[in-house]
C-alpha cells in the first residue's frame, strides 16, 4: 500500500481527528499542546525537554516513515519521533491536513542523539546519502510540500555546525533544495505513524531497506578509530610519514605516492586507518600532491591556524589520529567547487575498490557508487 492509499484508508478510522475533524477539535486540541509546551531553544516543541548528555535535530526527508527508520538504525541515536515542522499556518496539524499541502508543515522527525557515540556530522551524513537534495517539495515517489527536505536546528552549536556541512555539500550540485533554519515549531505526529515501519515491515518506504541497512552499517563502521602510541607509531610508519604526521613536514611535490593516483578507492589515515576522502572527490590539480575537493564527510578533519613559514595557511589534521595532513585552500581555479585539500601521500593509505570488503572497509563502498 503507498502513501497516499494509507492516508484515505486512515481517514476512515478512529486513529486520528484527520480532514473530517471540525473547528472546536482544532481549537482544543492547540489549547492543549499550548500548555503543555516547552520552548526548546529557538523552536516551540510542545513534546520534548532536553535532557542532560544529548542533542536534538529536526530531520525532513520526505515520507517520515523512512527518515524514522534511517535515524533508528544508527548507533548513538537515543530517540526518533514523526512530527510536523516548520508550518506557516497557525492550526494545529494533523496528517489529513497537512496533506492538503496549505498549512506549509513538513514531515520532519526529531531525532535525539548522544553526542558522545555519534556526531552530527554523521547524522548529516547519513541523512544526504538518502535524500535528493536537488528537487522541491519532493521525494521518491511522494509529491508535496510535506516531502520538502529541510534541517531544521534549535542552539547555535547546532546551527554553526549544520550550516558549515551544508555549505559544504551544497557546493556539489548545480541546485541545492534542501531548506536549512532554525526550528520554527514542531508537532508529533499521530501516534499510527510512530515507529510505523519497525510495526509494519513491509510498510511503505521511499527509502530501500537496504539502504538504510548500508547507511547504518557505514556510520556504525566510523567507531573505534584511535591513536597508536607514539612508540607504535614509530614502529609501523617510515621515516617520513612519521615527520610528515607527527611533525608536521612536507614531502616533495610531485614525487610521491598518490599524485597521480586516480584509480577507485578511498584514501584512510596512515596512522589511524580512518578513511579521510574518496577518490570522486580527487581531482588533477598541480600543485604536486594529491588534491581533494571535500573529506569523505565533515566531520573526519579537525583544522587550525598555521603560520610557519611565514604564510597565512589553514592546516588540515585528521580527527581521530591527530595527524598532519596538509592544509585547506579555499579559492584554487581547478577544483570544481574551488576548495582543495592539499595533502601529503605520506599521510594517506590507499585502498582500491575491489580490495576495500577484504581490507575491512566493505561499508564505504556505499560511498564509490558507479565508480570502478
Amino acid at each position: 500500500m503507498n502513501k497516499k492509499t494509507f492516508a484515505a484508508a486512515m481517514m476512515f478510522t478512529v486513529l486520528t481527528a484527520g480532514c473530517t475533524a471540525d473547528v472546536s477539535q482544532v481549537k482544543m486540541t492547540s489549547e492543549k499542546t499550548e500548555e503543555a509546551s516547552i520552548m526548546t531553544g529557538e523552536g516551540f516543541d510542545g513534546s520534548y525537554i532536553k535532557k542532560d548528555g544529548e542533542e536534538v535535530i529536526y530531520l525532513a526527508g520526505g515520507c517520515f516513515w523512512g527518515m524514522e527508520k534511517l535515524v533508528q538504525s544508527l548507533p548513538g541515536v537515543k530517540s526518533a519521533v514523526s512530527g510536523y515542522a516548520n508550518g506557516t499556518s497557525e492550526t494545529v496539524p494533523t496528517y489529513q491536513l497537512v496533506c492538503t499541502g496549505g498549512t506549509g508543515y513538513k514531515e520532519t522527525v526529531r531525532t535525539v542523539y548522544d553526542p558522545k557515540i555519534i556526531s552530527l556530522a554523521q547524522i548529516l551524513q547519513a541523512y544526504f546519502l538518502v535524500i535528493d537534495p536537488t528537487v522541491t517539495s519532493r521525494q521518491g515517489n511522494d509529491v508535496g510540500m510535506q516531502y520538502q527536505t529541510g534541517i531544521y536546528y534549535n542552539d547555535t552549536e547546532s546551527e554553526e555546525t549544520a550550516e558549515r556541512i551544508i555549505a559544504a555539500v551544497a557546493k556539489k550540485y548545480k541546485v541545492f533544495a534542501v531548506e536549512h533554519e532554525p526550528l520554527v515549531n514542531f508537532y508529533d505526529a499521530e501516534a499510527y505513524h510512530q515507529d510505523y515501519l519497525i510495526k509494519n515491515p513491509q510498510g511503505y518506504c521511499h527509502i530501500p531497506a537496504v539502504e538504510i541497512e548500508k547507511v547504518a552499517a557505514l556510520i556504525k563502521a566510523e567507531e573505534g578509530y584511535e591513536r597508536p602510541s607514539d612508540a607504535k607509531l614509530k614502529e609501523m610508519l617510515s621515516k617520513e610519514q612519521y615527520d610528515v604526521t607527527q611533525k608536521g613536514d612536507t614531502e616533495q611535490p610531485y614525487a610521491n605516492a598518490y599524485n597521480d593516483t586516480f584509480e577507485a578507492g578511498i584514501y584512510v589515515d596512515v596512522t589511524t586507518g580512518q578513511p579521510l576522502f574518496r577518490s570522486s572527490d580527487k581531482y588533477a590539480g598541480s600543485c604536486g600532491w594529491p588534491s581533494f575537493s571535500a573529506p569523505i564527510y565533515e566531520g573526519v578533519l579537525r583544522y587550525a591556524a598555521d603560520s610557519s613559514h611565514g604564510m597565512d595557511r589553514t592546516e588540515v589534521r585528521s580527527d581521530a589520529g591527530n595527524a598532519h595532513l596538509g592544509h585547506i585552500f579555499t579559492d584554487d581555479p581547478e577544483s570544481p567547487n574551488g576548495i582543495r585539500y592539499c595533502i601529503n601521500s605520506a599521510s594517506l593509505r590507499f585502498i582500491p575498490k575491489k580490495e576495500m570488503a577484504v581490507q575491512g572497509y566493505g561499508p564505504y563502498l556505499i560511498l564509490l557508487p558507479g565508480e570502478s
